[in-house]
């Protein structure tokens, strides 16, 4: 006999404040200064937001507590991916 899934309602859920924090620095300053998403030039670096955005998303979804069930959400939302698109972001940016 196989047991039944628990609902969603009744697994207990916390805040991940490292990646809730990183996901609203990213929003707040992504949103005073946008130019910090474009390249020396001015143009729009679309590596640089790509991993942002990642990192940003990533940090949201962990950061108020939710945690996927499907293996490749869980792995592109967790709060390692946060971190790993974070640093993808950083180095892309200090390489020019």
């Amino acid at each position: 006999m196989t047991q039944p899934m628990p609902s969603a309602a009744s697994q207990p859920t916390s805040l991940h404040l490292p990646s809730l924090l990183v996901a609203m620095a990213i929003m707040l300053v992504g949103s005073i200064y946008p130019m910090l998403f474009s390249d020396a030039q001015g143009h729009a670096d679309h590596t640089l937001a790509m991993a942002l955005f990642w990192a940003m998303s990533a940090g949201l979804v962990r950061g108020v507590g939710f945690i996927p069930r499907a293996p490749v959400w869980k792995m592109l939302f967790s709060g390692w991916s946060c971190a790993l698109a974070l640093t993808i972001a950083v180095l892309w940016r200090w390489s020019y």
